[in-house]
């Protein structure tokens, strides 16, 4: 072999080792200044600090610094910079430039005492990818056992599961007091000029009665989902799946769901409508005792949330 292809292979792998080199970077590596931090401390005061707390500890969200965010977020920083520059603030949505995006998760790197550096984290989206946060929820998936099958973390949080599946399944049993299952549905428009329609979407498809039937069946199988250990509520909290009282709430939440299902199989618009004043005292009970908080005397003040998921 020619003087000359060693070098040219030499020149392939030394590209190739930097690039694996960065792959293998850590937070724990210095991958911020501690001038970037300061930047995101007067951009996190204004725009993040009203629900996620003064230190990042959570408030009406949850924290953004420590063990608990580590484990939501662990991965590729990308994930974490594409999420609060698409998503944060949650009353102005997408106003936040990547470079603004970037020294928040300086600051948030920063609370969690990881190690500042010399260079500044790069907003760039394949810089930001080489750069890993320890904890990431793939870790928490337990592969299957022999007979066994695997067990996934929670994919969401308490109020995503709720307004996901529990509200619009419990929507559709509640229409039935106003509109015959068994009756064709209106015609519905559509159209592009109409705009999305998450009532109308995919109209058609089942019948009536069979939605109430998949509505019923959804609140059921929601049951052994509000017992997952790890997931937590909005404002961060752990859901408080050993307590008692959420035990007792949530069979109560199976028992009923049979209850629907089985008023549902009569295709009886009367027996269903008198079958969800039971659903209605179901979601009261719970929520007087795990949502329903008061921090604040106005019923809709953002603060109460702080307190959800707490008796």
């Amino acid at each position: 072999m020619s003087s000359r292809t060693v070098l040219m292979i030499a020149a392939l792998l030394v590209p190739s080792m930097s690039i694996e080199a960065q792959q293998a970077r850590t937070v724990r590596d210095g991958v911020y200044t501690d001038a970037q931090a300061t930047r995101g401390s007067a951009t996190y005061k204004e725009k993040c600090a009203s629900c996620h707390g003064p230190a990042l500890g959570g408030s009406l969200a949850p924290p953004l610094a420590g063990d608990a965010f580590a484990a939501n977020w662990g991965g590729p920083l990308s994930a974490i910079v594409d999420k609060i520059q698409a998503t944060m603030p949650a009353n102005a949505m997408g106003t936040l430039t990547r470079a603004q995006a970037t020294e928040v998760l300086a600051l948030m790197l920063q609370t969690s005492k990881f190690p500042a550096g010399r260079a500044e984290l790069s907003s760039e989206d394949a810089a930001l990818k080489t750069i890993t946060l320890p904890g990431a929820q793939t870790a928490a998936v337990r592969p299957a056992a022999a007979g066994n099958a695997p067990v996934f973390p929670p994919a969401g949080n308490m109020a995503q599961l709720m307004r996901g599946v529990l509200f619009p399944a419990a929507n559709m049993i509640f229409n039935v007091q106003r509109y015959d299952p068994g009756q064709p549905p209106p015609k519905t428009n559509l159209s592009k000029e109409a705009g999305f329609s998450w009532v109308d979407w995919g109209a058609g498809v089942y019948t009536g009665w069979e939605i109430v039937d998949y509505a019923a069946v959804a609140l059921g199988e929601t049951s052994s989902l509000m017992l997952t250990p790890g997931r937590r509520c909005e404002n961060g909290r752990p859901v408080p799946v050993n307590d008692p009282d959420w035990i007792k709430f949530t069979i109560e939440l199976q028992e009923t769901s049979k209850a629907v299902y089985a008023a549902a199989q009569t295709r009886n618009q009367e027996k269903v409508s008198d079958i969800t004043e039971r659903l209605a005292d179901m979601c009261l009970h719970c929520h007087q005792a795990y949502r329903d908080k008061r921090v604040s005397r106005t019923p809709d003040d953002p603060q109460n949330r702080a307190a959800r998921c707490s008796k």
